[in-house]
């Protein structure tokens, strides 16, 4: 044993409670804008399906048409590798894996769409869609076939289409009320939003919807759409979206990038609207700042190139794809646009291959770290917090299995959990 060693403080202990009350407020604050991610899954991509279209087979019927293009374009893992250049080792793992995900859960989120992939239509015709969606989408929950996340896209909440937007929402909401209730996987998003108080607006109605149903307040939450320049940058010059998030008061569940209407909004030429245009980057990366440590989730947007025609052509639309994906996946955007059931196989390829090909050396790390072994890494918890959630992700999409993860981590689910750091509880049910 060693000596003991004097321990000497000169601080009354007055100044640390005083310190401390002091800074109450800052630690109040603190915790209700940042309040940490909500430890819910977050699906990979949202699919959006014009609301004359949808209907109770829709989601079956992506994942047979993905299917069928697999069959014609790639009817094997060489091939599909061959196509978007996996590795050997990949190969076998991500196109089983794809097929299998197609077989079982094609769409992880979908939202039935009021907006622009619907348009203007009488208000009788789309009383009676939002009619029909909110059975559909109830039938769907009660029999086991909806996928994972559902809801609607409404109209914005500016002048023209405002009253549209409302009354959509309120039959779509009031026809699941009385089919049976709200399901868990409910998701909302309010399109082309450029000011804090239209995100206020939608708080309103969504207090007074609950109110009226007799629902436990804050029951309903939504996703915010960012598509305009204003949404980013602020007359005065302050970021806009971060107003957006306060102005939810804990509603909102994610920031949704809407690439072709942001784009033109910049001026940028349809040639050169992409996700990956400089402009896209800047929306994006202030969105992403502005959501850190609020528990709302970022979602990159969408390629409007279709992966049909001649197989050559369907390969060159499946490599864009494919690399949009992987490129948002580097940034941080885990979950994007898909609109066209020929690109769900290149959205799970990317993910499937995002996750499968770093598995190894993440497990790795997170085990030394948890162990206390050391390695060539010095990490720390803000990077074992990272590791954790990249292995979360990748179970829930399908990309990892438990019994792998477990295998080489010794941990479990729960663990992975504990390493991710605080975890809110779910913001509403609705929540992503």
């Amino acid at each position: 044993m060693g000596q003991q060693e004097k321990v000497a403080t000169s601080l009354a202990g007055a100044v640390g409670e005083e310190i401390s009350a002091s800074l109450a407020p800052v630690d109040a604050e603190l915790e209700r804008r940042y309040p940490g991610d909500p430890g819910t899954r977050q699906p990979v991509h949202t699919v959006y399906v014009p609301g004359d279209v949808f209907a109770a087979g829709t989601v079956r019927s992506w994942g047979d048409q993905a299917l069928a293009a697999l069959d014609e374009h790639a009817p094997d893992a060489a091939s599909f590798a061959a196509v978007l250049g996996l590795s050997d080792d990949l190969a076998e793992p991500v196109y089983s894996r794809v097929r299998a995900k197609l077989e079982r859960e094609p769409i992880e989120d979908l939202r039935v769409d009021f907006e622009d992939g619907y348009g203007n239509r009488s208000d009788a015709e789309e009383d009676e869609a939002a009619a029909r969606a909110a059975r559909l989408v109830a039938e769907a929950y009660e029999q086991g076939t909806a996928a994972p996340y559902m809801g609607i896209r409404m109209k914005c909440m500016e002048a023209p289409v405002r009253a549209r937007g409302i009354r959509t929402l309120d039959v779509f909401l009031s026809g699941l009320t009385e089919a049976g209730g709200l399901p868990d996987g409910l998701v909302l998003t309010l399109p082309k939003v450029t000011y804090p108080e239209q995100v206020t607006a939608m708080v309103r109605l969504l207090e007074a919807f609950e109110k009226a149903r007799g629902l436990t307040p804050g029951r309903i939450g939504f996703e915010i759409q960012i598509e305009t320049s204003q949404s980013i940058l602020a007359a005065d010059g302050t970021a806009t979206v971060a107003r957006m998030i306060q102005a939810a008061e804990g509603r909102a569940t994610g920031l949704h990038y809407g690439t072709f209407d942001y784009s033109a909004c910049l001026g940028v030429s349809a040639a050169h609207q992409a996700s990956d245009h400089p402009a896209a980057d800047h929306a994006k990366a202030v969105m992403q700042v502005a959501a850190a440590g609020t528990g709302v989730r970022v979602s990159d947007g969408s390629t409007n190139v279709l992966p049909v025609g001649p197989t050559a052509q369907v390969h060159d639309a499946w490599r864009l794809h494919y690399g949009l994906t992987r490129r948002a996946l580097a940034r941080a955007y885990y979950q994007g646009w898909d609109m066209h059931p020929g690109h769900i196989p290149t959205r799970y390829a990317a993910v499937f291959a995002f996750y499968r090909e770093g598995f190894e050396q993440a497990a790795a790390r997170l085990a030394r770290y948890a162990n206390r072994t050391g390695g060539d890494v010095m990490d720390e918890p803000a990077t074992a917090k990272a590791l954790s959630g990249y292995l979360l992700r990748g179970l829930d999409c399908g990309a990892l299995d438990i019994g792998e993860v477990a295998r080489l981590t010794g941990l479990t689910r729960a663990d992975l959990e504990g390493f991710s750091g605080p975890r809110r509880g779910d913001l509403t049910a609705s929540a992503q």
